[in-house]
C-alpha cells in the first residue's frame, strides 16, 4: 500500500472547531484535500464561509461557540445533515492569555478553561456519543501544546488547561478504544499565525526563537504529516498519544 492509500480520507466525515483562522483553518483544508468532507466550525461565519469557497463542495460553514453546549449540538446536526456522522473530530479551538497568575481574573481563568479545557471534553463526548450510536467507528484529534508539559510566565490558565487535554486524552481513548474510536493529541511549540504573529515577529520572539533547535517557529505544513496521521488509517494503532511537534523545543528545555 502505498502513501497516498495509507492517508487517504474518502469518505470520512470531519468537523473542526477553530476553523475560522490559524491553524484550524489549516486542518480543514489538508483533511479535505485527502478526501474527506469538513463541517468548518467557528464564530466568524464571514470567515468559514470564505474558507468554505476556497476548499468547494467538500465543505460546509457553520457557526457555532464550542462553549455553548446547545450551539455545538446544533453543528454536528448540521454537519451530519449535510455530510453524515462525523467520524473525525479536530478539536483545535482555543484562546490565550498573557496575565500573570497573580493578576488573572476569574473571569480570564474562566474564559479560557471554558474554551480550552471544557469545551474540548464535551466536543469530544458529543462526537462519541454519536459515533458509538451508529456503531461507526473514528478519530478525536486534541489540539494540546508543548505548554501541557512545561510552564511558562503569564500563560498559567492556557498551560492547565493544555495540560488537562493531554491527560483528558489518554482517559477517553481508554474508555474509547473498545469501540474503535482512537482519541489523540497533538502538542504544538511555537507557530506563527494570524493569533500571535505580532508578538513572534517582535523582540520576544527573536528570543524565543533561540531556544528552538531547528532555529524557526513553527510554520504552515508543519503539523500536515502529523495530524494525517493521527486522522487516517496510517495510524489505526495509535490511541491516547500525544505527538509534540516544537522543532526540538522540549528536547532542549529538558537536556
Amino acid at each position: 500500500m502505498n502513501a497516498a492509500q495509507i492517508f487517504d480520507l474518502t469518505g470520512r466525515v470531519a468537523l473542526v472547531t477553530g476553523a475560522s483562522s490559524g491553524l484550524g483553518a489549516r486542518f480543514a483544508q489538508v483533511l479535505a484535500a485527502n478526501g474527506a468532507s469538513v463541517a468548518l466550525v467557528a464564530r466568524r461565519l464571514e470567515r468559514i464561509q470564505q474558507l468554505q469557497q476556497r476548499i468547494g463542495p467538500r465543505a460546509v460553514a457553520i457557526e457555532g461557540d464550542v462553549t455553548d453546549r446547545a450551539s455545538m449540538k446544533r453543528a454536528f446536526d448540521a454537519a451530519e445533515k449535510a455530510f453524515g456522522i462525523v467520524d473525525l473530530l479536530v478539536n483545535n479551538a482555543g484562546v490565550a492569555h498573557a496575565n500573570r497568575a497573580i493578576d488573572l481574573t476569574e473571569a480570564d481563568w474562566r474564559r479560557v478553561l471554558d474554551t480550552n479545557l471544557d469545551a474540548v471534553f464535551f466536543c469530544a463526548q458529543e462526537a462519541s456519543r454519536r459515533m458509538l450510536a451508529a456503531n461507526k467507528p473514528g478519530a478525536i484529534v486534541n489540539i494540546a501544546s508543548v505548554l501541557g508539559f512545561g510552564v511558562a510566565k503569564g500563560v498559567a490558565a492556557y498551560s492547565v488547561a493544555k495540560a488537562g487535554v493531554i491527560q483528558m486524552t489518554k482517559a477517553l481513548a481508554l474508555e474509547l478504544a473498545f469501540k474503535g474510536i482512537r482519541v489523540n493529541a497533538l502538542a504544538p511549540g511555537w507557530f506563527d499565525t494570524e493569533i500571535n504573529h505580532d508578538y513572534l515577529a517582535g523582540p520576544h520572539g527573536a528570543t524565543l526563537k533561540r531556544e528552538v533547535p531547528v532555529g524557526r517557529f513553527g510554520a504552515d505544513g508543519d503539523l500536515d504529516g502529523p495530524l494525517l496521521l493521527l486522522a487516517s488509517q496510517a495510524g489505526s494503532y495509535i490511541t491516547g498519544a500525544t505527538i509534540v511537534v516544537d522543532g526540538g523545543q522540549m528536547v532542549a528545555l529538558r537536556g
